[in-house]
């Protein structure tokens, strides 16, 4: 029997997986606080934005926030183009900055970022129990300091510990340098208060992915701080806490740690699964 050129090239489509890609969409500069706080502050309206990138074929997806680096004070958001294409949805967040604003409003506006997503990521097709939250660096440091804290996510009636993970990678365990060079604190002075993901450690936490640089190529003993962090949440009782060190990078570690939150990403979805057909 001939088979037709066309027949035959579907086919391949078939067997190359061509035909069961999925198609993905990226909604621009949503704003993730209501009107009557934009009204309020120009700032709040031109930096508190989101990005959201999702696959349009599928439901119940997990998604991971994304906070960017910068030290608090520079930075723009980003869907990082290694969590792309990759079954999940990737929310890239934009938040005020230091020196046009002091602590803790860009923790507010990680929170608030958070929330939105919480709320409304089921609208998108992605499932409001697989919300992860990650960032690099001062990123990290946001991602930790909203899932260890619950005061924040409170705020919005929400609950961090209904968060699936927080995986940060090279954040601030101790309160973060800009917050120190507010109060006029030398970055080599280590600080640890209401402002430190260490100072709200618990055993009740979501699953915790620590990922940092080579210790000796890291900012500011940036390993060191993961570990005491690791350390603590054990004793606490927390039975899901991990530590990665990435050897022989630098604090710009993130290209072989993407792998790793893709693997924690997969890990607890398949294990809350499980946990469902019990």
């Amino acid at each position: 029997m001939k088979r037709t050129f066309l027949t035959i090239f579907f086919i391949a489509l078939c067997f190359s997986g061509f035909a069961q890609e999925t198609p993905y969409t990226t909604k621009k500069n949503i704003p993730y606080y209501d009107a009557a706080v934009r009204e309020m502050d120009d700032y709040i309206q031109e930096r508190c934005m989101l990005d959201l990138y999702f696959p349009t074929d599928k439901e119940g997806f997990p998604t991971v926030v994304w906070f960017h680096g910068g030290g608090l004070s520079a930075g723009q958001k980003e869907i990082p183009e290694a969590l792309k294409e990759k079954g999940i949805a990737v929310v890239g967040v934009n938040y005020r900055l230091y020196p046009k604003i002091g602590a803790p409003a860009y923790i507010e506006d990680a929170a608030a970022a958070i929330a939105w997503t919480m709320k409304h990521i089921e609208a998108y097709g992605g499932d409001p129990s697989l919300v992860f939250l990650s960032g690099h660096s001062a990123g990290g440091y946001l991602a930790a300091m909203v899932g260890m804290d619950k005061a924040w996510l409170a705020k919005y009636d929400l609950d961090a510990n209904d968060l699936a993970g927080l995986i940060p990678f090279s954040g601030h365990m101790i309160t973060h340098f800009t917050v120190r060079e507010e109060r006029e604190i030398a970055g080599t002075q280590p600080i640890i208060d209401e402002l430190a993901p260490l100072y709200h450690v618990r055993s009740d936490a979501p699953p915790l992915l620590l990922i940092t640089g080579d210790r000796e190529m890291e900012m500011l003993g940036r390993y060191e701080e993961n570990a005491y962090m690791m350390r603590m949440m054990k004793v606490a009782g927390h039975q899901e806490t991990t530590l990665y060190e990435m050897e022989g990078y630098g604090h710009n570690m993130t290209h072989p740690a993407f792998p790793l939150l893709l693997n924690e990403v997969d890990r607890i979805v398949k294990k809350l699964e499980d946990k469902k057909s019990d």
